[in-house]
């Protein structure tokens, strides 16, 4: 559901839905398997952009490489998840921070008791402020006393969160990014955070809060911050909102809580089998759609294989 594509071993994937996923891992390391289960989260939306729950296995179709494959797992409940907050708090998010907290505690109102979230901050350069922890309120607490200072390092701020992912244990994982966009101090470039979040099993939800064209005029960097936040969101199978009103910031919020609770998860084993680390694309279409009226499906375009 909320989680991006996942590869996990056939021999593990019944454990997958437990908050104990690190047991798991530490299984992976002395078996070696020959199959590779694949899952997709999908979401669906209807020409009002509602999300729609009430599909059945039977009403999608998933391709890898072109190739129809054989969908073996279906999921549409709210699994646990694990969630980083990308938070910035660079010198241009000054009027911004108390509507963007707001944001933050719209998104944790939906939690499950056994979701755990950590937080990221940056401005010059990023930090990683609070670790796993599924206390909201002590999240919330800590973002209370950020201050904006500084330029923003964004790509770094992504690229350290995806690095802290690594240590969740949920199959579940995202990653929200509040930021007004662009990048003008970071190490990575867009290039090697863009190959990291390819790789990735993380979808990213982004929320680009940006100041109005017809307003006093956004800088350089804003200006192409709704690109990059569309970019890294797209390729995820995430969803990129841009607000231009701060005081739309928290039903904005409760839009990307809502797709984080309201996805499907489509299961398979790849025909393809070869071991390559190569990158598959995949597709996902609908079907036996007739009287629901036009539908559109988002989810994560493509996985690399396993390289041995």
């Amino acid at each position: 559901m909320g989680c991006a594509l996942a590869q996990q071993p056939a021999e593990t994937i019944k454990s997958a839905p437990s908050p104990k996923a690190d047991t798991v891992v530490e299984r992976r390391a002395n078996i070696r398997v020959d199959t590779t289960l694949v899952l997709i989260p999908v979401s669906v939306l209807d020409s009002l952009g509602r999300y729609m729950i009430s599909l059945e296995k039977e009403n999608f179709r998933i391709f890898e490489d072109k190739v129809e494959q054989e969908i073996t797992q279906f999921s549409d409940e709210d699994a646990p998840l694990s969630m980083g907050i990308v938070f910035d708090t660079s010198g241009s998010m000054g009027g911004k921070l108390a509507k963007s907290r707001e944001a933050v505690a719209q998104v944790m109102r939906t939690a499950n008791p056994e979701d755990e979230f950590f937080v990221v901050q940056f401005n010059d350069r990023p930090e990683l402020t609070m670790r796993f922890t599924a206390d909201t309120a002590e999240i919330q607490n800590k973002l209370i006393f950020t201050q904006s200072k500084g330029r923003t390092a964004l790509l770094d701020g992504v690229y350290l969160a995806m690095n802290q992912m690594k240590k969740a244990r949920n199959p579940r994982k995202a990653i929200l990014i509040i930021s007004d966009g662009g990048d003008n101090s970071s190490r990575y470039t867009e290039t090697e955070v863009k190959k990291n979040v390819r790789e990735a099993d993380v979808q990213i939800f982004a929320l680009g809060i940006f100041e109005p064209l017809a307003g006093r005029g956004r800088t350089s960097e804003e200006l192409g911050g709704p690109a990059l936040l569309g970019e890294l969101a797209n390729e995820t199978g995430g969803r990129h909102f841009e607000v231009g009103n701060l005081a739309e910031l928290p039903d904005v919020a409760e839009k990307i809580a809502l797709a984080l609770r309201k996805q499907y998860v489509l299961g398979y084993t790849p025909k393809n089998g070869e071991r390559d680390g190569k990158y598959r694309r995949v597709q996902v279409r609908l079907a036996k759609t007739s009287g629901l009226g036009p539908l559109r499906t988002i989810f994560r375009t493509g996985y690399y294989a396993p390289a041995q």
